[in-house]
Order: C-alpha cells, then structure tokens, then sequence
C-alpha cells in the first residue's frame, strides 16, 4: 500500500498501547456523540443536550492535548537534535488551534 505524498507519517511509532487508549477514548466520544442524537431525537431538553456537548468537546480536547504532548516528547525532541525547528514552530501554532 503506497502512502499519499502529502500525508506525513510520525517518526516515532505509537506503540500498541498508546494506541489502544487513544482508540478507546475515541470510541467512547462516538458513543457520547451517539447518545447525543438519540437525545435530540427523543426532544430532551435544551440544557441536558448542551451539557452532553460540553463533555464531547472536553473529551476531544484531550485527546488533542494527548497527542500534542507525544508529539512534543518525540517528533519535536528528534528535530530540536537535528537543529530543525519546523515541529517547534508547528507545534505551536496547534496549541493555538487546541485554545
């Protein structure tokens, strides 16, 4: 399977088990999202559906400041030995974009 030019792959691999949680945390979020539809479905009360899109967007942030901290321990470290400061400088921009 050849990859997409433009996508970038990660120097350092996951391992299996940072993979695992982020999968499960992910997994759990699609089913926050689900029961979220099920509410509005259900015409359940305005507060009720806002507070379950709180803890959606919480729990996604997270996921984002998990990855943003691999990313920092690993790809930023490698490149700042390498005297390359593109991933420092990339990396905040996504801090910006995390809030």
């Amino acid at each position: 399977m050849e990859n997409c030019p433009h996508c970038q792959q990660k120097h350092t691999p996951r391992n299996k088990e940072e993979i695992k949680s982020l999968k499960n945390r992910l997994n759990r979020i699609n089913g926050q999202i689900s029961g979220i539809s099920k509410m509005i479905e259900e015409n359940r009360y305005c507060s009720d559906i806002l507070t379950q899109i709180a803890a959606v967007e919480n729990a996604l942030q997270q996921v984002g400041y998990i990855i943003l901290k691999e990313h920092m321990e690993s790809c930023v470290i490698d490149d700042l030995k390498n005297n390359d400061l593109s991933s420092l400088e990339e990396s905040i921009e996504l801090m910006k974009k995390l809030k």
